[in-house]
């Protein structure tokens, strides 16, 4: 409708000038706003507060899925076209992926282990498969670089660590976090890719301590070991540091803020039914009813 494509964009440009640009009169359109709004209207009204609200609880990174989910959890009710239309509307988006370049550097003589997942990225109870991967983060002083161990079953993060070096150090204290936080039973599969930092005796050797099984990715193959590639897009996505800098501690404030508190906790995951990954932990545990 023309009058409101006018109220639409009054915000914008001047109204005088979208009524010359639709051809309708001045007076006609205000005499369209004076006219008493309809249920609909005061409904669509509510719901946009409701929007912006979880819009904003998710720092902007939710597209309209997310929001969508976020407000069925919370008793609203609506179809996710409605809330497509009004996000629309509003000017309201999630966060566009970017590519990144890789850090893997498999220019080496170390022996590597064959690839026991073959792309089968599930696990039926947690503690059964990890996936480690390094990548990086743009910072003042150069790059930073963040390694994680993610549990397979329920998408959580079970480990990280951040240097600015890519020495195996990196790698070993987020491995270290991960065994210390969940005491994985022998016979765990651990898949990485075959990097250095996973290749080396140091990393071996505290796998092999703990009993874990050691599995690894074909050579430049980002797909055997794609729900890690996934979490780094989504995690340089929703940080929001395109294009910035950030000093380190703040990068690292910040990472610890999205995997500790957000993503872990709070972030609905699409494989997971839209349940954040603590939560799914949680469900599945539950005893059946």
């Amino acid at each position: 409708m023309r009058y409101r494509f006018v109220r639409e964009h009054c915000k914008q440009f001047p109204t005088a000038a979208l009524c010359r640009v639709m051809q309708v009169a001045s007076s006609g359109y205000y005499a369209w706003r004076r006219r008493a709004e309809s249920s609909r209207q005061r409904a669509n009204r509510a719901l946009v507060v409701q929007i912006k609200a979880a819009h904003a609880r998710s720092r902007k990174r939710y597209g309209r899925r997310r929001i969508h989910v976020q407000l069925h959890n919370e008793g609203v009710s609506c179809s996710r076209n409605r809330v497509a239309r009004l996000m629309r509307a509003e000017g309201l988006c999630g966060l566009p992926r970017r590519k990144f370049k890789a850090t893997t550097d498999s220019r080496h003589s170390l022996a590597v282990a064959p690839n026991l997942l073959a792309r089968n990225f599930t696990a039926s109870a947690p503690d059964q498969v990890w996936m480690s991967d390094i990548t990086y983060l743009a910072c003042e002083e150069g790059w930073e670089y963040l390694a994680t161990v993610m549990d397979l079953h329920s998408r959580r993060i079970v480990g990280w660590a951040m240097q600015s070096t890519l020495e195996r150090s990196l790698t070993l204290r987020a491995l270290e976090m991960a065994i210390t936080q969940r005491r994985p039973a022998p016979g765990l599969i651990h898949h990485s890719d075959r990097g250095v930092q996973y290749a080396c005796g140091d990393y071996q050797a505290a796998l092999g301590a703990r009993g874990l099984v050691t599995s690894m990715s074909r050579k430049g193959d980002c797909w055997d070991n794609a729900p890690k590639e996934s979490f780094f897009g989504t995690l340089k996505c929703e940080l929001g540091l395109h294009g910035l800098r950030p000093p380190r501690e703040q990068a690292r404030r910040e990472v610890f803020e999205y995997i500790e508190v957000f993503y872990n906790r709070q972030r609905l995951h699409s494989s997971l039914g839209y349940l954040a990954p603590a939560d799914f932990e949680a469900q599945s545990a539950a005893p059946p009813t």
